[in-house]
């Protein structure tokens, strides 16, 4: 490589860890309300000696001397502490104490999910422990599976709370008894227009008939339908309830400013103190956009970092020029080009919904949600290896093509030493974007994050069930690479390669159009007031982040194979990165 290109990758790089440092400064910022919120990452033991993880929100002149109201703010269903940080940097701002809980077998709490009232009894209880905080003033804000949380709570504190606000959740969970027009204390219901989850919370089709079934009627002490908006009941007595009912979907709650804003608004009309700022004034969003702009700086410091590493003398003879393309060519192309991105859409909920079933949770493979990406993972190679195969045995064995032309071998041999050195190559190269993780929560106390796309920092026991999760991602990776770079790889008509933003731009949609189309299906229905047409709401939500995340991994594929002229250090890269990704963020259900 010239002296030219390598200025341009310490030039790239210098960029990508510019944006790191700058969505970080700007994240920690907002989440500190300009310094006058102190965040500390905190642990403490909860039931049955489980080590509990949150984040507490401290507003400034705060103490002991001078206690405020606290919130106990708490995640839904395989996300952790800081999907919270829109209320939790709103109610912070606003003068109170806030605990933003990682659930059990969530985040940096001990497994496993679903124990101990999904952790939310613990987190009251230590929320009301602190001398800062009232006791007599304490509100509780659950999203989703952290609304069954809340109730636990109350259930098992019926005295120890003021009010509660549920977004996309409902009464009757497990832990927490079905609601009355007396229990729970002053209650506020968010539930947005187009909730995945309305027949499993309420068991009604679509959200606005909610208003109309026994179980929302008894809770609000009616016989007519619920209003949306209507204030219930008496504050004063306990028995307030209140129905909001934003535009949006379920995961939309945790970045919709009149979701967050109906919570304000609830804890304001119930809870002594504050500083009355009006619901309507936000920031929370700016840390979010903060986040992301370390994410993406986070994704683009893995190029100029592996193409140094690159340039190195010990792996410097990984770099091998791209071999002459063999891959399928004409009408050819394009069936493949549609097998691609169908096969992952048509075998989603089917594969992820046998893997359960087929590996329930063990100390070995612990994560459900995991595991069922695991074998979908595993199953689309499978097809995929054997549609190759199939391909090449009947058709382009005889143009001459061999294991070389799709970046496979070294002389029609396997260079194992080669093949470590790659590992090798995307170890450290992962080590060094962990570091750069790592840096971000100890120093910021933000993790890298846009919506439902979040990367943070491992645990050990993370790390012991990423090694377990290791093996099958990577090979899903490898034969991905190898379809993309080998068999689908475009050429221009003298058959020399096409340019790498280009080739880029067409391994990207190859790998993520299937799951945009297979979204559009389920959400174009929904928004238009009918079901989701396929069912399966929770892999459905699972599924929105697939989209960034292969697109990631399709970039990642191709930059490394215009690299190396081989499938290895993309797909170690790619199985390194996504296991962590995916194993960090999940909830852990074994028992350990």
């Amino acid at each position: 490589m010239t002296g030219t290109n390598i200025r341009r990758l310490w030039l790239l790089l210098g960029l990508a860890l510019l944006l790191v440092l700058g969505g970080g400064l700007l994240a920690s910022a907002v989440q500190t309300a300009g310094g006058t919120v102190e965040v500390r990452d905190v642990r403490f033991m909860g039931t049955n000696g489980t080590m509990m993880s949150g984040l507490l929100y401290i507003p400034q002149g705060v103490t002991a001397e001078n206690p405020a109201p606290g919130i106990l703010a708490i995640h839904g269903y395989i996300n952790s502490r800081e999907t919270q940080d829109g209320f939790a940097i709103e109610f912070a701002r606003r003068g109170y104490v806030v605990l933003a809980l990682d659930q059990t077998g969530h985040g940096f709490s001990d497994p496993p999910a679903f124990a101990n009232g999904f952790g939310g009894p613990d987190g009251l209880r230590y929320l009301r422990s602190l001398d800062i905080v009232d006791p007599d003033n304490i509100g509780m804000e659950g999203h989703s599976m952290g609304g069954w949380a809340s109730l636990a709570a109350a259930a098992t504190y019926p005295d120890d709370y003021k009010a509660i606000v549920i977004e996309g959740s409902s009464t009757g969970a497990p832990f927490a008894a079905e609601g009355t027009g007396e229990w729970p204390r002053n209650l506020g219901l968010v539930f947005s227009e187009w909730d995945e989850f309305s027949q499993l919370m309420w068991g009604v089709e679509l959200p606005p008939q909610m208003v109309d079934t026994d179980k929302l009627k008894t809770l609000f002490g009616t016989d007519e339908p619920v209003e949306v908006g209507r204030l219930y009941g008496s504050i004063e007595d306990g028995t307030a309830r209140q129905l909001y009912m934003p535009r949006g979907t379920h995961p939309n709650d945790h970045i919709s400013t009149e979701a967050i804003g109906d919570a304000i608004e609830w804890m304001q009309m119930n809870l002594e103190g504050g500083n009355g700022l009006p619901p309507s004034d936000q920031i929370w969003y700016w840390k979010e956009i903060g986040t992301f702009i370390a994410f993406i700086g986070l994704v683009l410091f893995i190029f100029p970092a592996g193409g140094l590493l690159l340039e190195s003398r010990f792996f410097g003879d990984l770099r091998e020029p791209v071999p002459v393309s063999q891959g399928v060519r004409g009408a050819g192309w394009w069936i493949a080009a549609l097998l691609t991105i169908a096969i992952p859409a048509i075998t989603y909920f089917w594969l992820q919904n046998r893997g359960t079933e087929w590996f329930p949770v063990s100390a070995f493979w612990p994560q459900q949600i995991t595991t069922g990406i695991m074998v979908w993972a595993v199953g689309n190679a499978i097809i995929t290896l054997v549609l190759f195969l199939i391909w090449h045995f009947t058709s382009n064995r005889a143009a001459a093509a061999a294991t070389d032309s799709y970046g496979v071998s070294w002389g029609r041999r396997l260079d194992w030493g080669r093949i470590g050195k790659s590992f090798l190559l995307a170890s450290w190269l992962m080590l060094l974007t962990y570091l750069l993780v790592a840096f971000s929560d100890w120093f910021f106390k933000t993790d890298f994050r846009l919506w439902v796309l979040a990367l943070k920092p491992m645990s050990r026991l993370h790390f012991q069930i990423f090694l377990a999760y290791l093996i099958p991602f990577t090979l899903f990776f490898l034969v991905a690479s190898l379809a993309i770079n080998g068999q689908m790889r475009r050429t221009n008509p003298d058959g020399t390669p096409v340019p790498l933003g280009r080739a880029m731009l067409i391994n990207v949609v190859l790998m993520t159009l299937g799951i945009v189309i297979l979204l559009l299906i389920q959400y174009l229905p929904l928004m238009s007031g009918r079901p989701l047409p396929l069912g399966e709401p929770l892999l459905t939500i699972v599924a929105i982040q697939f989209v960034p995340l292969l697109a990631i991994v399709a970039l990642i594929l191709t930059y490394f194979f215009r690299k190396t002229g081989h499938i290895y250090v993309g797909a170690f890269i790619c199985g390194l990165f996504v296991t962590w990704y995916i194993v960090a963020g999940q909830a852990i259900q074994f028992a350990f």
